[in-house]
This record gives C-alpha cells, sequence and structure tokens, in this order.
C-alpha cells in the first residue's frame, strides 16, 4: 500500500469541509500510527482501504457518502482484542478528531452513531448509510477463499494470547451468529455478489476450528 496515495485520499474527502491542512496532516499520521499498532493483523491500514473500496462501490446508494467514508477511516482506530469497548472508544476518539478539523457538529454526531453501529452490526431497514458501512466491514466474508484464509488468520493471531480452545470455542460462536442471521448483508448489491460466498467461507471455517488449528496459524512474539 502507498501510503502517500492513502493519505491523499484522506485529504481529498476533507477537501469539501475546507479543513485546516496541517490538523488534517496530524490526524491522519496519527490514524496510520494507530492501524499499524503491533499485535494488529487484520485490523490494520489495509482493511480501512477494503471497507472504503466497498463503500465506493455502494456510493450510488448512499445517502450522505462523506459520513460513511469518515465513518470507516475512524471505525477501528482503537483496536484492543481484550477490551469490550473498542467501538465506543472509537467513536470518542472520532469526535475529538473532527472536532479538532471542524467538521459540523451533525456530521460528527452522525459518524458516531455508525461507528457504534459496527459492535452489533445490526442496522434499521431505513437506514441505508448505516447498512453500507456494516456491508463494507463485513465484505470479507465473502472474499475469495484464499483471500478469507488470510483474513481468519489475522483474526487468530490479534487473538493469540487465547488458548486453542477457547478461541476454537469463541470464534464458532461468532460465525454461528452470522449464520443465524435471515441475511449477513443488508444491500442488495452485496447480498447478490457476496452472501453465497460468505455462507461457505464460515461454513468452511467451522469445519476447520471443529479439528486442530490450521498450521498456517503464526503467533507473534
Amino acid at each position: 500500500m502507498d501510503i502517500a496515495v492513502f493519505q491523499s485520499r484522506w485529504e481529498k474527502l476533507l477537501t469539501p469541509f475546507q479543513v485546516d491542512l496541517s490538523v488534517s496532516q496530524r490526524i491522519f499520521g496519527e490514524l496510520a500510527s494507530a492501524y499499524a499498532t503491533v499485535g494488529r493483523f487484520y485490523h490494520t491500514l489495509l482493511h480501512i482501504e477494503q471497507v472504503l473500496k466497498t463503500i465506493e462501490n455502494l456510493k450510488l446508494v448512499a445517502i450522505d457518502l462523506s459520513v460513511i467514508q469518515l465513518a470507516a477511516w475512524f471505525h477501528d482506530v482503537i483496536y484492543e482484542p481484550k477490551a469490550q469497548d473498542n467501538e465506543e472508544k472509537s467513536a470518542e476518539y472520532a469526535e475529538v478528531a473532527l472536532n479538532e478539523l471542524s467538521i459540523p457538529l451533525a456530521t460528527i454526531a452522525r459518524v458516531k452513531t455508525l461507528i457504534l453501529s459496527t459492535k452489533t452490526h445490526q442496522a434499521s431497514p431505513h437506514d441505508i448509510d448505516c447498512q453500507i458501512i456494516l456491508d463494507a466491514d463485513l465484505a470479507i466474508l465473502g472474499a475469495a477463499a484464499s483471500e478469507y484464509r488470510e483474513y481468519a488468520r489475522g483474526i487468530r493471531q490479534e487473538y493469540a494470547w487465547v488458548t486453542d480452545e477457547e478461541y476454537r470455542r469463541g470464534r464458532k460462536q461468532v460465525l454461528h451468529k452470522f449464520l443465524q442471521r435471515k441475511r449477513i448483508y443488508y444491500t442488495s448489491e452485496l447480498f447478490v455478489t457476496l452472501e453465497e460466498r460468505a455462507r461457505t467461507n464460515l461454513q468452511r471455517e467451522i469445519r476447520d476450528l471443529g479439528e486442530s488449528l490450521p498450521i498456517w496459524v503464526n503467533f507473534p512474539n
């Protein structure tokens, strides 16, 4: 990933808000550092890039594209696998940063709402922007099998402190919850293109977790 290109995307997103460039650059640096924190293997800038790409593909059905994109940038800025309040802290972080950028308060409030929605992954049937960010966040579930395996590997590495038995049990519970949903993806676009493959990927991982952990799981030092 070219960090300069990524920074250019960030600055382009903020252009309509006429923000102070020096503040924008500083906050971008903070975001980049946060997503590069030691111990992150999946929740990195690459994940943000993938989320933003999916949002771009859904822009024609979005109500407020810039709000969705801002929420995407901040939704995993705080990520501690042992914590239960990452979404709340990410929303708080976004509020502080966006206030420093003098983003309108209504926009900040909406960004916070979208970030918090990623905790439960539940969206109102009338909130298309919330549906878009949730679908973009879960687009990886419908990736090609090889890419999905890399995603699963990254998640396991982020939970390296959990024993194999505990991880298998907890991870399978998470995967089963997604499979029990009537549909994983809210938007018709992702439902049509990714739903079937996502369910296949989830079922395959559950089968793998029923046995010994795959040999491609590498634990960080």
